[in-house]
């Protein structure tokens, strides 16, 4: 596989509005509202959304329990949700959006951050344990199970004993910007390769990256 047969899936992705009969995904990026959330690790899964949004007409709006936007890609409608409900309760705003959109829990997909990568490394699972993180617990807390996809974002564990919590809560030095701004673009793509290849073409070509 080369760049240009993602380059191929994402030429056919654009901003639109729903139509009947196309299939929809549900993606959910984990963090937490508020300005002073803004930019820090723990939001990894909001920056790549917004990014998903960059340069289309698409914006996000404030509704139940999350902020959402709508996207076609390939026949296929992404619908973005950014819960509102703060990390721990992430499963609230997953679950109701699975509910009222009547999405399929294979077609559900969780960008969230993880201290156990290296900064930048993206890593695409069908399903997983929490792994101690609060927003990937709450979920299976809620559905019951763990059976679903997560595309997992490295923010690296350079933090000493005891100060973990400051560390996920805090911003991004510039040189960790530098290295991951190109891998949220690869997010992005490996986001809109779950939706139109599936979710075993997105491991096997971005988990070999």
């Amino acid at each position: 596989m080369t760049m240009n047969w993602i380059k191929n899936i994402i030429s056919f992705c654009k901003t639109d509005k729903n139509t009947d009969g196309e299939m929809k995904y549900l993606i959910v990026g984990l963090g937490n509202i508020g300005a002073e959330y803004e930019d820090t690790r723990h939001n990894i899964g909001f920056m790549v959304l917004d990014r998903m949004l960059q340069n289309t007409e698409s914006k996000f709006e404030l509704k139940r329990h999350a902020y959402t936007a709508e996207m076609r890609c390939k026949g296929r409608t992404l619908l973005l949700i950014k819960p509102t409900t703060y990390m721990n309760l992430s499963g609230k705003a997953l679950n109701y959006w699975m509910k009222a959109e009547k999405i399929p829990i294979e077609n559900v997909l969780v960008i969230v951050d993880d201290i156990a990568l290296p900064v930048g490394t993206i890593r695409l699972k069908k399903k997983g344990s929490a792994g101690g993180h609060n927003g990937l617990g709450n979920i299976e807390e809620v559905l019951g199970h763990s059976d679903y996809a997560r595309l997992r974002f490295g923010i690296g564990d350079n933090f000493s004993r005891g100060r973990q919590i400051d560390y996920v809560l805090g911003k991004f030095s510039s040189e960790e910007m530098s290295m991951i701004d190109p891998q949220i673009d690869k997010a992005c793509e490996a986001i809109k390769t779950f939706a139109t290849m599936g979710i075993d073409r997105a491991m096997n070509f971005f988990n070999n990256k």
